[in-house]
């Protein structure tokens, strides 16, 4: 078979990372795999733009999801759907104790005019709330952000953009891509529905992969396959992990 020959390969594609259970340590592991996906979709010449960003407390990030534009960017991305594990010694932990923490990654297609999501207006309830901006200097705090709930399936999407009119449109771009996610998952049973049911328990037929940094290593559990470049990894730097999966998966 071709390689990326899915029926949605080609497409864009949405990168969601959410923090497992853990508080300011999974938090902070959360934002690390945020950047890391920025950085290999710059390295990939690929268009990035954060559509959504819930902080954490302390530091880190509760949940963000990513748009990233380019060629076969789903393709590409799916395989980074699961949890992603981290061991490390905490740099919040005043005793420098090891820590594991969790946070899972779910990635779904940016569903073109081509494929066809029928969303009727009476399943969705439409909220605005004030959201503020991700971090620094230019927190911007504004009425405008948008959630929308769609009540026969309880999904719920979120958009905290400057502009509400921008958000509504961008969270019923998410929403139409999670309808076509949870349709593909019901005809392929071989996906979970439901991805953020995996944080935090740690199961081990959940986790992909391993970031192992006092060992300087990753491992992807469903090759097996080591990489001894952790620090350049997290630079974005996952070209290798990502081409041998979509050549496994063939």
């Amino acid at each position: 078979a071709a390689l990326l020959a899915g029926e949605a390969d080609a497409n864009d594609t949405y990168i969601e990372v959410n923090a497992g259970a853990g508080g300011t340590e999974s938090q902070d592991w959360a934002e690390m795999l945020l950047r890391m996906y920025t950085r290999w979709a710059e390295r990939h010449k690929m268009k990035v733009e954060l559509v959504d960003y819930h902080g954490g407390e302390q530091a880190g990030i509760k949940s963000a999801t990513l748009m990233v534009k380019g060629e076969n960017a789903y393709g590409y991305a799916k395989t980074e759907s699961g949890v992603h594990r981290l061991v490390r010694i905490s740099p919040y932990d005043s005793n420098a104790r090891r820590h594991t923490s969790f946070s899972s990654v779910w990635v779904y297609p940016v569903v073109d005019d081509d494929i066809d999501i029928e969303v009727s207006e009476s399943d969705l309830r439409i909220d605005t709330y004030r959201a503020s901006g991700a971090g620094g200097q230019h927190v911007n705090t504004t009425d405008s952000a948008v959630r929308i709930t769609h009540l026969p399936t309880g999904i719920i999407v979120t958009s905290a953009q400057k502009s509400q009119h921008r958000n509504r449109e961008l969270a019923m771009q998410v929403l139409r891509a999670r309808l076509y996610d949870l349709e593909r998952a019901r005809v392929d049973d071989a996906r979970a529905a439901d991805r953020k049911s995996q944080v935090g328990s740690g199961d081990r037929s959940e986790r992909i992969r391993t970031y192992n940094f006092p060992q300087g290593r990753l491992t992807d559990h469903r090759i097996n396959l080591t990489l001894y470049s952790l620090s350049a990894a997290m630079q974005g730097d996952i070209a290798e992990v990502i081409d041998a999966l979509v050549a496994n998966d063939q």
